[in-house]
């Protein structure tokens, strides 16, 4: 079986350049499309408290470990810390609940999932809002949320710690300021919005990009996004006997970072893994940042029209 090539993380762990994202893969179908996924090579799976699917994620991977397919330490289990966790008396409370969820004992990369934070009101109310339906937002400075994400590294609940949807400027206020660097920023990254000047300046200071929606959000009746069906991608795609997802794919990981796809669909989640047996042209790198028009599909309007302070997408990158 072939396994994706790792990256060495700034801390001496590997972490697989390529894994399965499970935005909206709950019940028995996730757990179905993670075992086959883990069956075909993936190591790599990204959660998130927000996903209320850790249970399915964690059942699915203590399955496999018991088949004897993979151990515990082949799997690279990345998992989120939720905005209304930011204040740092509930980091640990919370992490632990999503290690219960999972039914392991460790996780491999714990994410901030943003750095805004939420109001808390209860464990079940992930989106509060008052009675004229705004989001609720608190000031909790994501540093102090991060540096009790620190505590989970020393205590052994978490191996690495990182962030997501964080720019440049919240990136190295953390790196100045903290004792343990974030592994990576996990943002959203595909031929749209291909963040090549986040990820030079990543790379900078040795953290990885992690890239979420990195196929947009394929709609064939719209045939949108244009990367994947435009008849230039669609022409690369034939030449190397691909579909233009797996181009699309190719690209991001020789532009240095690492795609998480999400699917539910078993034939997909084997498709999106097969893009390690060729490589595009320089010419035909060139085709896909053609695309690259700076767009996003989740711009967190929600929080942008709140006007927050630590809202992360005001700058360039």
């Amino acid at each position: 079986m072939k396994l994706a090539p790792t990256v060495k993380l700034n801390n001496g762990y590997e972490m697989p350049v390529l894994g399965l994202g499970t935005y909206n893969s709950k019940n028995n179908e996730g757990e179905i499309a993670i075992k086959h996924a883990i069956d075909i090579g993936y190591r790599h799976i990204d959660t998130a408290y927000f996903y209320q699917n850790e249970a399915e994620v964690g059942k699915a991977i203590r399955d496999k470990i018991s088949e004897g397919v993979v151990k515990r330490e082949d799997i690279f289990l990345v998992t989120k810390l939720w905005n209304i966790h930011h204040d740092p008396k509930y980091v640990e409370t919370a992490c632990r609940k999503q290690l219960s969820n999972f039914g392991l004992d460790y996780i491999d990369l714990y994410l901030m999932h943003m750095p805004v934070g939420y109001k808390y009101v209860d464990e079940e109310t992930l989106l509060p809002k008052d009675e004229a339906g705004q989001l609720l937002l608190s000031d909790i400075d994501y540093l102090d949320t991060y540096k009790a994400m620190e505590q989970l590294v020393k205590s052994g609940l978490v191996r690495s710690i990182g962030v997501s949807n964080f720019n440049s400027e919240q990136l190295l206020r953390i790196i100045e300021n903290c004792e343990i660097k974030p592994v990576t920023n996990q943002v959203e990254c595909s031929p749209a919005i291909n963040q090549k000047k986040l990820t030079a300046f990543c790379k900078k200071y040795d953290v990885t990009v992690t890239a979420y929606t990195p196929l947009g959000r394929p709609n064939p009746e719209q045939q949108k996004p244009d990367f994947l069906y435009s008849a230039e991608v669609k022409a690369i795609a034939e030449k190397y006997k691909k579909t233009t997802p797996q181009v699309v794919l190719r690209y991001l990981v020789e532009l240095g970072v690492l795609p998480i796809p999400k699917s539910s669909n078993v034939g997909r989640i084997s498709e999106n893994f097969d893009i390690f047996d060729f490589e595009l042209t320089a010419e035909e790198r060139c085709v896909l940042d053609g695309y690259n028009t700076g767009e996003r599909y989740v711009p967190l309007n929600l929080i942008k029209s709140l006007n927050h302070k630590y809202y992360p997408f005001g700058i360039e990158f």
